[in-house]
């Protein structure tokens, strides 16, 4: 599992760069990454990539060769072991990879692919069953939010997700809130709307697992997110980090959207 940070809410950095980049062009980016990370305290924070699965292997290596502490995270996952399902990847086999994170309920994922509350649930035991973390993500439509109804279909949606999950996981475990309308739009959530929304899922995760506040999971913020939005998303008290995804696909982007993000990591 990735470093341990039970007891504080260590900011989590998190680059999706769904299904983007052939091996040679990941590979490229990986180090183009490493090249421009090199001025950052990476002690201060913690920084994932979750990459398409056969880019995983060699972004690994490029990582490891370059020393970087840059955990590795899968996109997607069967909650089986093993068996007869052509095409899917287990726990096991993204973990023998170098994965240390494995995200969830992506609403690509849900949306695209039909992944209900059920099987994002499934996931998530399998995931922490093989000692993977977890990054689960939730989110409302443009329609839930135009009804008023946003707080309690997330609210949903952790309930389900985390059902059965032992307190002791907790902080193996991030929620990622992406809505749906700024997914992709160019268009981030007003830093005051994620705020209200990380406060709601605080209290939701405080109702599940009963710890303290730096013992549950962190909460992140998706949804468009650019080195212009992080920071004023950084400084809302209930978001611990950002899940990224088009800023997270050139290094040019992403690296400024770090330093913007944990500016004291800079040496």
């Amino acid at each position: 599992m990735s470093k341990v940070w039970c007891g504080m809410r260590v900011p989590l950095i998190a680059a999706n760069w769904k299904m983007n980049k052939t091996i040679p062009e990941a590979v490229v980016l990986a180090q183009d990454i490493c090249n421009n990370l090199d001025r950052f305290d990476t002690s201060d924070f913690e920084l994932v990539v979750f990459a398409p699965a056969l880019d995983i292997k060699p972004v690994k290596t490029v990582f490891e060769f370059e020393k970087m502490p840059i955990e590795l995270g899968a996109q997607n996952f069967y909650y089986e072991q093993s068996g007869a399902f052509t095409g899917e990847i287990s726990p096991a086999m993204i973990q023998s990879a170098g994965c240390s994170w494995a995200l969830v309920g992506h609403s690509e994922r849900r949306e695209l692919f039909g992944e209900t509350n059920d099987i994002v649930h499934r996931k998530v035991l399998a995931a922490l069953e093989h000692q993977l973390n977890v990054m689960l993500c939730v989110g409302e439509s443009a329609y839930v939010r135009d009804s008023h109804e946003e707080l309690s279909f997330v609210e949903q949606q952790l309930k389900a997700a985390f059902a059965q999950v032992d307190a002791s996981c907790a902080c193996h475990c991030a929620v990622a809130y992406e809505p749906l309308w700024a997914i992709g739009t160019g268009v981030s959530a007003p830093p005051e709307s994620a705020e209200r929304m990380g406060a709601h899922i605080r209290s939701v995760l405080l109702d599940i697992f009963g710890m303290k506040d730096g013992e549950q999971p962190r909460i992140l913020y998706g949804g468009s997110v650019t080195p212009g939005s992080v920071a004023n998303l950084m400084n809302m008290p209930h978001i611990d980090g950002v899940l990224v995804g088009k800023a997270s696909l050139e290094a040019r982007s992403f690296v400024p959207l770090v330093q913007a993000a944990v500016p004291e990591a800079v040496r």
